[in-house]
């Protein structure tokens, strides 16, 4: 026994020492352990140049004039004379109602002033006789005035007879329903058969060049625009600024509109005022009730300071960004932001140009701590972002 142990012996002490240099090489570990590198974070320089400033609204498009044919006149619908959905002219035949009964009515009319006619030049000529009898004194001056005024009642008899007979002509031209402008005419309403009268709608037409486009502005914007908007309806020569419209597609209409009028009052329930544009429609591609995205450069803001815009990061109320200052250094700065110009932010306090700011990894800086900026994958330039997709205040 004591043999064996005297054989381990020697191999228990070489397991012993090294467990010894382990347990001092693990307690030396972290004292000589090197710091970590500073985060890596993406830059971007702080860029002035002078942008052009947009502002977007959403609106429907509608008819210059919107006419609804409807019946002069009640009568059994007997044709439709046009083709839905095409181009009338103003006077072109659109329906017809059945014309007999007004026929009808017109010949009784013509009879009845026939008859009044022949009347009134009955008591004409008795009036002519009865005159020089009177003066001889054959008859009484009662049969006199009896014939003069029997000769005026068949006179008003004669008027109200040719009255009539313009009515029922009426009547008769109005079984003819025509455009009463030129436009885009609707979809008939009523069908051939129909009992239609002077309520019924028929169809709408709508005229569509120069075409409306309706859209709300908030008050705000209404106060910006105000003076120049009371020169355009004054007629003073303001200056009107081309409107783009942008369609449901995405694509941009090619005519440019201008515009038209304010409404007369603001909506209580969304703070807003309707406004009236006009865009040119020749092809007639445009038809009332469309998407319409107005866009208009309002003004060019000179000499303005843009980042990107998830550089600014938004907290309680305010703006900051983080600036990568003198040994790159985090500043965290709060700033005062403008109108956003395509994917970048206008500032208008708080930075300098040429200055750099974190544009990603900005969660996990804090200030004063020293980062490893990097610059950020080339981007459009503001004025390439402005004429791309801009939106307004």
């Amino acid at each position: 026994m004591v043999k064996q142990i005297r054989t381990a012996l020697p191999g228990l002490l070489v397991f012993a020492t090294v467990f010894v240099f382990a347990g001092c090489e693990s307690q030396a570990g972290p004292k000589t352990a090197t710091p970590p590198p500073p985060p890596e974070v993406l830059v971007a320089e702080v860029v002035q140049q002078d942008v052009p400033i947009y502002f977007e609204w959403i609106g429907t498009t509608e008819g210059y004039v919107n006419a609804q044919i409807r019946p002069r006149v009640q009568g059994s619908l007997q044709s439709r004379d046009y083709r839905e959905g095409s181009l009338v002219k103003a006077g072109q035949l659109m329906f017809a109602i059945d014309p007999r009964e007004y026929q009808a009515a017109l010949n009784q009319a013509m009879g009845d002033l026939r008859r009044a006619e022949a009347n009134f030049g009955k008591s004409r000529l008795d009036v002519t006789r009865y005159t020089p009898l009177a003066k001889e004194g054959a008859i009484s001056q009662q049969e006199l005035d009896n014939a003069i005024q029997a000769n005026q009642a068949d006179k008003a008899s004669v008027e109200a007879a040719r009255a009539a007979v313009e009515r029922a002509e009426l009547n008769l031209s109005w079984t003819k329903v025509a455009a009463p402008i030129n436009g885009i005419a609707g979809i008939s309403v009523a069908q051939i058969g129909d009992l239609v009268t002077p309520t019924t709608v028929l169809t709408t037409v709508s005229q569509v060049d120069p075409i409306k486009v309706y859209y709300p502005i908030s008050e705000q914007e209404y106060l910006h625009f105000a003076r120049r908007i009371r020169e355009i309806e004054q007629g003073r020569g303001g200056e009107r600024a081309p409107l783009e419209l942008t369609l449901a597609d995405g694509s941009v209409y090619p005519e440019r509109g201008t515009f038209s009028l304010a409404d007369r009052q603001v909506d209580l329930r969304t703070g807003t005022i309707t406004m009236q544009s006009l865009f040119p429609n020749p092809e007639n591609i445009l038809r009332p009730g469309q998407y319409a995205k107005i866009r208009v450069a309002a003004e060019t803001r000179k000499g303005a300071l843009l980042v990107p815009q998830q550089a600014v990061q938004q907290l309680q109320g305010s703006n900051q960004v983080a600036v990568v200052g003198a040994e790159n250094k985090i500043d965290l700065r709060p700033v005062k932001v403008g109108e956003q110009v395509g994917n970048r932010w206008i500032i208008t306090q708080g930075l300098k140009p040429g200055e750099r700011v974190v544009v990603e990894g900005v969660q996990k800086v804090k200030a004063g701590m020293v980062v490893n900026p990097k610059s950020s994958a080339a981007e459009p330039t503001p004025a390439q972002a402005a004429a791309g997709s801009p939106s307004g205040t």
